[in-house]
């Protein structure tokens, strides 16, 4: 869920509250208040610009197929028409990403503003521009081009609801022209929430910086279990595309997880360094969802032998924040002569504000993602000396430019940003603003001499911390959107993926001549000395990264043997894979319960079809239960947490919203981590998800272990014992003392919530802007991944954010759904209409083929020149 990190001005809109509501009641004012905003969906309507006619057929779901007879006015049209259903969040995101949101918000906004133009996301973005081929140049030109023509007709409150609050929070805020540029920089928020282990490398250093020995520190992340659950090439995969079980080229030896990249002697002074650094990074947006473990997606894909249509059949599901309205755009692009001039004929998911499809299939192809989660991204511990980082004892001097925050209602905010080598110095963002204590300098002062605090002791240790990112650097992942859509092979596709350099993704393939496939494209450095698991001493040159993994090493596969191919964050490859990618895998719980299901359907003789392909979407087992249960069943206790035993005994360890027992074992294992982890300091809790799975499942097995000696309970039975007795209280409060109206749907609830009002506070603003509460199944590293933070409850937080099933024999017999639907506008019914579908597991015809869209459509809109 993306959120505002700072409350929008409560004075400001108290008052606006109790205006909107009035107005939503004022009967035909409110009604026209509303539908102003609502798009055209029938008729005529002229678009400046177009060469020639372009129809949008709209289904009953409101979902858009769009045909035109050139690429340029096909780009045109979605631009359009994406305006049409989804400007304020187009608006909202390019903000966000142009480190903006102060001018519309207010000061509140100012930090996060200052981190991400340390960052410098569009300055990026707009380099990356040049570099791309001709015709990607010409369809985003082409995009804007159809963006704009649709802003030139409305403003204000005529392009959505939110512009109307907007007005009060911003008066002289304008609205600009759509550019290129906008459409380029949410690769990068795409890209900087699927950046791999950041958090990770912070939270590893601050654990050690705060008294745990290194040992305590490692056995809380454990070495993939490899003999378990099985990496995505495994066996009788390799790399380079390769059917040979060949494993690629030669490489570097990878990292063992047993460095600190030599900064242990700096990781204690550095640590309040780091820790605000941390804090802040936590102010950005997360424009896909919260960064947290559940972060993460699934995918597979069955050859023709397994499927009763003899051709593959391809699933996706990425999990990502559930917003109102949804990150997926559901839609066609159609040619309506598809040929070398005009090559696309597809239907998936998009982005607004983004052109192309980056999720579906088109004639002869359909390919989906997860992400990779390589380690694309290091911290270093700078050493600065008169206005210049120490390298190999040599000072480097520091690169700088001025920027300034415009703040709505407020004076502007100007600040220096400082690169070393390695990229931008984060720790400066926070010193700019005086907001973790270290005064109006940065906390390695320009003369190389760090500032104090009160009592006389250096702050931070005298280091600073920079940022070395594979995003930071301009690419041309906007090419591969276009040339992988396009595609009608195995060989095109990847020679398309070469493109799509960050963010680093999982790739399944199916065609119609039945291929199946799996290629890992992306920009992942090659280092030096260390492992990226810990902050890397700038000041030694030895720590650099020396370059990128070849794409041609990358992991790969065409048809294995088993002709299945699962990806769900698992480890992507073996131990004897020749390059490092990272230790920080999803722990593969997920990919595991996949690879279980679909064997014991192929086993079992069952030809699948896109249906069965959802209802293992919708899977609920808790594979981490089945190590934790039987200790808890020996656990003594009485009463109601007797009673909850008693729950568990029965329980077959799936997690559906009317199960009593899931509520009971989700509640326990809330309480578990925090009893048998209560040594670790607030701000970094025990994992709930996969990787507390596994730690937890092994310390089961030693009950000697220190984890286990708390400061309230001590012993792992007594622990035990303690976190179902403190359920059973929890529960009991909550629900009543009958055991049997405890259920986990009514604990697990999803509010699908609106990225920039829907956390104000105000119960009319909320309830204009969010979504409706549902009941949920699943939970944390369930196939079904319905995520919770539990350090804020047991409401969902993560989800998998769409559905998608395709059949390569039938493509108008594919199945999806969103988790919202395309409308962005408050009230509108295509807004929130596939909500209910999707938490109970039904999807909706994905129409391809031109019959099938003309017989499904319910609007027709003609957009002439």
């Amino acid at each position: 869920m993306v959120r505002i990190t700072r409350p929008v001005r409560r004075w400001v809109l108290i008052p606006l509250s109790v205006v909107l509501a009035l107005v939503l009641v004022a009967g035909g004012v409110g009604f026209w208040s509303v539908q102003r905003a609502f798009p055209q969906v029938d008729g005529e309507v002229a678009v400046p610009g177009l060469e020639n006619e372009a129809t949008v057929y709209r289904d009953a779901h409101g979902i858009p197929q769009i045909y035109a007879d050139s690429a340029e006015d096909l780009f045109k049209a979605q631009g359009y028409v994406h305006a049409q259903d989804r400007f304020w969040q187009m608006h909202f995101n390019r903000m966000t990403t142009a480190g903006r949101l102060a001018e519309m918000f207010g000061e509140e906004q100012v930090e996060t503003d200052v981190y991400l133009r340390t960052m410098g996301w569009r300055r990026v973005a707009e380099q990356e521009y040049g570099l791309l081929e001709p015709d990607t140049r010409a369809y985003l030109d082409a995009y804007a081009d159809g963006v704009n023509a649709y802003l030139a007709e409305r403003d204000g409150g005529e392009l959505g609801l939110e512009f109307s609050v907007l007005a009060a929070l911003a008066p002289d805020h304008e609205v600009e022209e759509w550019t290129p540029t906008d459409s380029l920089a949410w690769l990068k928020a795409m890209a900087w929430d699927l950046r791999g282990n950041m958090e990770d490398e912070i939270e590893r250093a601050s654990l050690l910086a705060s008294g745990l020995d290194r040992e305590r520190v490692e056995e809380l992340y454990p070495d993939y279990p490899e003999d378990d659950h099985a990496p995505i090439v495994d066996g009788d995969a390799g790399t380079g595309g390769t059917d040979d079980g060949g494993t690629g080229g030669e490489g570097e030896d990878r990292g063992d997880g047993e460095e600190t990249s030599g900064a242990d002697e700096s990781l204690a002074p550095a640590a309040p360094l780091l820790q605000d650094v941390g804090a802040g990074l936590g102010s950005v947006p997360s424009l896909l969802g919260p960064s947290g473990p559940d972060l993460g997606s699934n995918s597979w894909v069955v050859s023709g032998d397994h499927t009763a249509s003899g051709l593959p059949v391809l699933a996706n599901d990425p999990h990502l924040g559930p917003q109102m309205p949804s990150v997926w755009y559901q839609t066609g692009l159609h040619c309506t002569d598809p040929g070398e001039a005009c090559p696309f004929d597809a239907t998936g998911f998009s982005f607004a504000g983004l052109p192309g499809i980056v999720i579906g299939h088109n004639a002869d192809i359909a390919w989906g993602f997860t992400n990779l989660g390589p380690d694309v991204a290091d911290l270093y511990l700078e050493r600065i000396e008169d206005g210049a980082a120490i390298v190999d004892g040599e000072p480097e001097p520091l690169e700088t430019r001025e920027e300034t925050v415009r703040v709505a209602g407020g004076e502007p905010v100007e600040f220096t940003v400082r690169s070393t080598r390695h990229g931008p110095v984060l720790s400066d963002a926070g010193a700019a603003l005086d907001l973790r204590g270290f005064g109006e300098a940065p906390p390695v002062g320009a003369d190389g001499e760090p500032v104090e605090q009160a009592d006389g002791e250096p702050e931070g240790g005298g280091y600073a911390v920079s940022l070395s990112w594979t995003a930071l650097t301009p690419g041309t992942t906007a090419d591969a959107i276009f040339s992988m859509s396009s595609a009608s092979d195995f060989e095109e596709f990847r020679d398309a993926a070469r493109s799509f350099e960050v963010p680093a993704q999982n790739l399944i393939y199916a065609d119609t001549s039945g291929t199946i496939g799996y290629q890992a494209p992306g920009t992942i450095p090659v280092r030096g000395e260390g492992d990226g698991r810990w902050p890397a001493p700038g000041w030694d040159s030895s720590y650099d990264w020396e370059g990128f993994i070849d794409f041609d090493d990358l992991p790969s596969v065409r048809d294995p043997e088993s002709g299945v191919i699962v990806t769900a964050n698992q480890a992507a490859t073996g131990s004897d894979y020749p390059h490092f990618l990272t230790e920080d895998w999803d722990y593969g719980y997920r990919a595991a319960r996949i690879h279980e299901l679909l064997q014991e359907e192929i086993d079992a003789g069952t030809e699948l079809t896109p249906e069965d392909m959802v209802r293992i979407q919708m899977d609920t087992a808790n594979l981490g239960a089945r190590a934790v249960v039987p200790h808890l069943l020996e656990a003594d206790v009485d009463g109601a947490a007797a009673q909850g035993q008693a729950l568990l005994a029965d329980w077959d360890m799936d997690q559906d919203a009317d199960s009593a027992g899931a509520a009971f074992y989700n509640s326990v294992w809330n309480h578990l981590l925090d009893l048998a982890f209560d040594e670790l300091p607030e701000e970094h809790p025990m994992d709930g998800s996969s990787r507390g799975w596994l730690v937890v499942s092994r310390l089961l097995e030693d009950p000697d272990s220190p984890w286990w000696e708390g400061e309230e309970v001590s012993g792992r039975d007594a622990v035990l014992a303690a976190a179902m007795e403190r359920a059973a209280d929890e529960l009991t409060g909550r629900f009543g003392d009958d055991p049997s109206e405890w259920r986990w749907g009514a604990m697990h609830t999803l509010t699908p919530t609106h990225p920039s009002l829907g956390t104000s506070g105000i119960g009319p603003i909320e309830w204009a802007f969010n979504g409706s509460p549902v009941e949920t199944s699943g939970g944390s590293s369930t196939v079904n991944a319905t995520g919770w933070d539990r350090t804020e409850g047991y409401a969902v937080t993560w989800v998998p954010s769409m559905r998608m099933a395709v059949d390569m024999a039938d493509l108008d017999a594919a199945r999806w759904i969103d988790l919202t639907g395309p409308s962005g506008h408050a009230f509108h019914p295509d807004r929130g209409s596939q909500t209910e579908s999707w938490a109970t597991g039904e999807t909706v015809p994905m129409h391809f083929t031109e019959e099938a869209v003309e017989g499904a459509a319910e609007n027709t809109l003609v957009l002439t020149p």
